[in-house]
């Protein structure tokens, strides 16, 4: 009986450790973690022409917990906000390594840290992680948005720690049928309103009968007021097309 080439690997132990290569050169603890990450919750983030905002699915039905412990978007700066998809644990580890970053840089030079440097740090942690040995990767995709002064902002960092710049962007669940909406609906001259509402119409498309409006959260900086504004329930409801 033949074996897939999976099972191969796995007999033959080339997924035993994140540092060791299979025959086709993948390291099958990052793939693995990559899988992890698609099991998370969806985020998906916009650079729009007067800031920057990230509508995401907290996934969180339970009543019995605390709506405030339960938030999917978290705070780096004043002027930085992150999302993140994947093993939630791993997720906090990073969001307080970026948090700490940022408030050393303003120590350092009395000035707001840039989004990119934050997501160079992360991205190099993970990176760091699936070339050492006795550790995992982590697995977790992150998505940092924020001003560069007036200039806004979005990265996204994947498992083996590269990161790129976006114009729009998703992370998590379905994030493929995510993208190939936003490559349709999103326009670059687009306001945060607008963001929201194509947001939330792909979100609703996307999950169908799942979509609960309870369950979303959106976080806002504008360049005008470089605060962040959070929005839920009522707030985003009226955004619904």
């Amino acid at each position: 009986m033949d074996m897939g080439m999976d099972m191969q690997h796995q007999v033959m132990g080339y997924d035993r450790a994140a540092t060791m290569f299979s025959p086709e050169g993948h390291l099958l603890q990052v793939e693995y973690a990559e899988k992890a990450v698609r099991l998370g919750s969806a985020s998906i983030g916009l650079r729009c022409k007067d800031g920057i905002v990230i509508i995401a699915d907290k996934r969180v039905k339970d009543r019995l917990i605390a709506e405030n412990s339960a938030t999917k978007i978290n705070e780096i700066d004043s002027h930085i906000i992150a999302s993140a998809a994947g093993i939630q644990s791993d997720i906090r580890i990073l969001v307080e390594k970026a948090q700490l970053l940022s408030q050393q840089h303003r120590i350092t030079y009395d000035s707001p840290i840039e989004p990119e440097l934050v997501i160079k740090e992360i991205a190099n942690t993970k990176q760091m992680f699936t070339q050492y040995g006795g550790v995992r990767p982590y697995g977790v995709s992150v998505m940092i948005a924020g001003l560069n002064e007036t200039k806004p902002e979005l990265f996204v960092s994947d498992v083996t720690g590269n990161y790129y710049s976006y114009i729009a962007s998703a992370i998590g669940e379905n994030d493929d049928k995510i993208k190939e909406e936003l490559r349709k609906e999103f326009k670059t001259d687009m306001e945060i309103k607008e963001g929201i509402k194509i947001a939330l119409s792909i979100f609703k498309k996307i999950q169908d009968k799942e979509f609960d409006i309870e369950r979303m959260e959106a976080a806002v900086i504008t360049v005008k007021s470089v605060k962040i504004e959070r929005l839920k329930g009522e707030d985003l409801k009226k955004h619904i097309k």
